[in-house]
C-alpha cells in the first residue's frame, strides 16, 4: 500500500486551479499535479520578436507557474535562440563544473553515448542546489534522443510538502540543511577533459522554502546535494532525510516526459525535482541546457 493511501482515501488530494483560458498558446496537462505540453509556440520566432511575442511570453510564464514543468516539441532553434529564450526569464547561470558548448559558458553540454561512464541527472535532484543562489529554472533542448527510453521524471515539491502531516510540518519549520557540490562534482566530468576546480560551492538552505512568485511552500532537500540537516544529531538527520527523500519521490507527485528530437523541457527548480533515466544504452542522447539564475531560498 502506498504510504500516502489509507482507508480514508488518499492523504494528498490535489485540486487543480482552473484559470482563465489561454489566448496565444495551448496547454495540455500531463497529470493534474505536474507537467504540461505547450503547443502553438515557435520559440525561434518568439525570441526574434514576432507580433504575439509579449503576450505569449506572459502566458508561458503563467503556464510554468501553474504546471511547474512545461514541454515544447518540434522546436528547431539555434544556440543563440536557446540562450535568448533563457534570458527572457532572467540572467543566465553558469554551471560550476559541467562542460559547455561553443564559447558560451551558459550553454551547458548534455551528452551520453555507449562509451560514457555516466549520464547527466541520473538521481533525483534540484539543479545546483549547492549554490548560494540556486538556479530558478532550467531549459533543456534535446536534439538527439534514443529510439526508446531516456525519459525524464519530474516531481512536485509543493505536493510533497502539502502531503506531510501537520506535526511533520511543524518539526521541519525553521530547519536548514547543508547542500554541498564537492562530493558530486569532483572528477564528475573528467571524461570530457574538464579539470577539477580548487573547490565547489556549498550553502545552507531552508528544508522548506517559500516560492518567491507563488508564495507556496515546497520541500527543498534532495538526494543529489543535501548532506545533513543542521542543528540536530547526525543519526536523526540521516533518518529524517531518508524519510523525506522517499516521500518526495512518491509517484503520486510525478509526471514522466518521453523525449522526441528537438523537444524542450523547462522546469522550475524552486518547486520541483527531476531524474533522467539512463535506460537507453548503447544509444546516444545529446543536447544543451540553459539555466536561469535564481535567488537565495527563504
Amino acid at each position: 500500500m502506498s504510504s500516502l493511501a489509507g482507508k480514508q482515501g488518499p492523504r494528498y488530494r490535489h485540486t487543480a486551479e482552473d484559470g482563465a483560458p489561454y489566448e496565444t498558446i495551448a496547454v495540455e496537462k500531463l497529470t493534474p499535479i505536474i507537467g504540461a505540453e505547450i503547443s502553438g509556440v515557435d520559440i525561434g520566432s518568439l525570441v526574434e520578436g514576432d507580433t504575439r511575442s509579449n503576450r505569449q511570453m506572459d502566458e508561458i510564464h503563467r503556464a510554468l507557474a501553474e504546471n511547474l514543468v512545461i514541454f515544447f516539441r518540434d522546436q528547431n532553434i539555434t544556440p543563440k535562440q536557446h540562450l535568448a529564450f533563457g534570458r527572457k526569464f532572467g540572467e543566465l547561470h553558469f554551471h560550476p563544473a559541467a562542460p559547455h558548448e561553443d564559447e558560451d559558458p551558459a550553454l551547458m553540454k548534455i551528452y551520453a553515448d555507449k562509451n560514457s561512464p555516466r549520464a547527466n541527472g541520473e538521481g533525483w535532484h534540484s539543479d545546483v542546489s549547492c549554490d548560494l543562489e540556486p538556479p530558478m529554472g532550467s531549459i533543456l533542448y534535446i536534439k538527439q534522443c534514443p529510439p526508446r527510453g531516456g525519459d525524464t521524471l519530474f516531481a512536485n515539491m509543493y505536493a510533497a510538502y502539502e502531503a506531510l502531516s501537520d506535526r511533520m510540518k511543524a518539526y521541519l519549520d525553521g530547519l536548514t540543511a547543508l547542500h554541498d557540490g564537492e562530493p558530486i562534482y569532483r572528477g564528475l566530468y573528467a571524461n570530457y577533459g574538464v579539470a577539477d576546480r580548487p573547490s565547489y560551492p556549498n550553502a545552507e538552505h531552508p528544508v522548506v522554502r517559500t516560492h518567491p512568485v507563488t508564495a507556496k511552500k515546497a520541500l527543498y532537500v534532495n538526494r543529489g546535494f543535501t548532506r545533513h540537516i543542521n542543528g540536530i544529531p547526525r543519526d536523526e538527520s540521516d533518518a529524517m532525510l531518508a524519510y523525506l527523500y522517499q516521500h518526495a519521490e512518491n509517484p503520486l507527485f510525478q509526471c514522466r516526459f518521453r523525449w522526441t528530437e528537438n523537444a524542450i523541457a523547462f522546469w522550475d527548480n524552486r518547486c520541483t525535482q527531476h531524474r533522467a533515466m539512463w535506460d537507453y544504452w548503447p544509444h546516444t542522447r545529446s543536447g544543451t541546457r540553459v539555466t536561469v539564475k535564481g535567488e537565495r531560498p527563504v
